[in-house]
């Protein structure tokens, strides 16, 4: 006799398959599209993980305008076209992996020449100038892009432009020899801007970090280190990028919400 204390176990009915899919796997398709982080206000920033070139710029532009609270003329946004914007593949590592191919690829048959070389060709080629430079927010950061870069550094070191560990004098040291890629912070590449110690005139590409750190702070929202940022690039950069002579590359993922409510105020 079965013993009726027992609970009997429910058998599984195998679903339906027309029965149609749970929200479950549509929350998780919408978040494959988008992902959710928090600002420094705790407010949730959308990040998209493609943008077009044209959408980069606005975005830059916007960011531009909004911490040196300038407004660029209708004939100076004509001067700046999207062609300006070095947009990474969609399917490139954010963080920072193939990064070295990217750069690589876009510099086309001159890479090897630009980027891997490494004696001094006069005339061309002058001491302590870049054709790619990295800015970050940290020197951690910074270190972090200069490995997605290794496989271009081979024959020409990389030379690291920020404060954390390394005296100005020994970075001015480095930079009286051909320098092909340098990667560090606004405050000290200024500096050193400002030693004639660096040269911009071979620059390319810049690459701005756009990662966020744990507390949500990135190279455009983290308050000294941005005022430091457009100081510099108002000062040295912002011309390059006019002239049509660098490109810039946005690295990492772009809130969506900070390009939105500008197009909204419009």
């Amino acid at each position: 006799m079965a013993d009726e204390s027992k609970p009997s176990k429910r058998k599984r009915v195998p679903l339906d398959p027309s029965r149609p899919k749970t929200k479950k796997s549509k929350n998780k398709a919408l978040e494959s599209n988008a992902q959710s982080v928090e600002n420094e206000n705790g407010d949730a920033d959308v990040q998209a993980p493609v943008l077009s070139a044209a959408e980069q710029l606005r975005f830059f532009l916007d960011q531009y305008q909004s911490a040196l609270g300038v407004t660029l003329s209708s004939l100076d946004l004509e001067s700046i076209k999207d062609t300006c914007i070095l947009k990474l593949p969609e399917d490139v590592d954010q963080d920072a992996n193939d990064l070295g191919k990217h750069i690589k690829d876009a510099f086309g048959s001159s890479w090897r020449h630009e980027l891997s070389e490494g004696k001094l060709v006069e005339g061309t080629v002058a001491p302590g100038s870049p054709a790619v430079l990295v800015i970050s927010s940290s020197a951690i950061r910074s270190l972090e892009l200069l490995r997605g870069l290794r496989s271009l550094t081979e024959e020409c070191p990389p030379v690291k432009l920020f404060s954390k560990h390394i005296k100005v004098e020994d970075q001015v040291s480095l930079l009286k020899n051909r320098v092909n890629i340098g990667s560090g912070t606004p405050s000290r590449i200024k500096k050193l801007c400002e030693m004639d110690a660096l040269g911009l005139s071979r620059l390319k590409v810049l690459i701005l970090d756009m990662h966020s750190d744990a507390k949500g702070y990135s190279l455009f929202t983290l308050p000294q280190v941005r005022d430091e940022f457009w100081d510099l690039y108002k000062t040295y950069l912002h011309q390059r990028l006019v002239q049509g002579d660098m490109r810039i590359c946005l690295c990492g993922p772009i809130p969506v919400v900070s390009i939105s409510s500008k197009t909204k105020s419009r």
